[in-house]
């Protein structure tokens, strides 16, 4: 992998999240006056229908890409992230864009932790003690003990965790799938979930809510696109730590479009729990 390879994954995975971020703030936006189920609905169609474009235009076309032997896996990694993404649109309109990714960033500390049981990889006492850390940080952000704890708290901890175990079961799938088939999988199952779910939630849009929901579409596949070019030119150990950006680009739209602010114990606690999961993947990129 050559350097510039390398600097041009990280500028993508950059790219990718501040695509992601947007997306988070349009969500927001939306879920304020719409149900969210309609919203990841409208979103998966469109998501599945760019998953089956990008299908058919590789060889062997939708037959290849649907092809699998672990077809019971893939459904429950499509049903994992559709959930997952419900759960956080959720989160976004009922904590804010800054809380919601504040804990959410503890993910790679959950993919470390659940890695063992799910993949048989092993985790030594130095990524346990970062764990450990990571989810005191967690726990600054939550403020469990301070007055009146909201149980809307949980819902990005709980998306944090079904995205850790969506990873790890894409690992997994992938010992005997490609990447092509999980992608497929992953959009049609979404797509074919969340209309069984968010068709009886239908709204009828403003033109302008219509306007935001087409956004909304576009920088989902945008933001996919840009992901899968970041993989195919650096290794994914190499950029993975640049997605904590995220964070940064949520909070700036929070703040300046939405008038959330960053408390102390948000800020340390989120600070804590970034420098923890960059120590788990240092660790797992040196293991590796």
């Amino acid at each position: 992998m050559t350097e510039q390879n390398t600097r041009l994954g990280i500028l993508l995975m950059i790219a990718t999240t501040l695509v992601f971020a947007a997306q988070d703030g349009i969500s927001r936006l939306l879920a304020a006056d719409y149900p969210v189920l309609m919203i990841v609905m409208i979103r998966y169609w469109f998501f599945a229908l760019f998953v089956m474009a990008l299908a058919a235009r590789k060889a062997g076309g939708l037959a290849s890409a649907a092809r699998t032997r672990q077809l019971p896996l893939q459904i429950f990694r499509g049903a994992l992230l559709a959930a997952e993404i419900c759960v956080m649109v959720l989160a976004f309109d009922r904590l804010g864009l800054v809380e919601t990714h504040a804990v959410f960033v503890s993910y790679p500390l959950l993919v470390a932790a659940f890695s063992g049981p799910i993949l048989g990889e092993k985790v030594g006492w130095r990524r346990w003690s970062a764990i450990g850390v990571g989810f005191l940080g967690v726990m600054i952000v939550l403020r469990p003990g301070a007055g009146v704890f909201s149980p809307d708290a949980l819902l990005p901890f709980a998306a944090a965790l079904m995205f850790a175990i969506y990873g790890l079961m894409t690992r997994y799938v992938s010992r005997q799938d490609s990447s092509a088939t999980s992608f497929f999988w992953t959009g049609v199952t979404g797509g074919i979930l969340m209309t069984a779910v968010g068709i009886w939630s239908w709204t009828p849009m403003t033109p302008t809510a219509s306007l935001w929901m087409g956004l909304l579409c576009l920088t989902g596949a945008t933001g996919h696109y840009l992901l899968i070019r970041t993989y195919e030119v650096a290794e994914a150990s190499a950029v993975q730590p640049f997605a904590y950006f995220q964070l940064v680009f949520a909070a700036l739209i929070g703040m300046i479009f939405f008038g959330e602010t960053i408390r102390a114990n948000v800020a340390i606690g989120a600070a804590i729990v970034i420098l923890a999961g960059l120590f788990t993947l240092w660790r797992e990129r040196r293991q590796g």
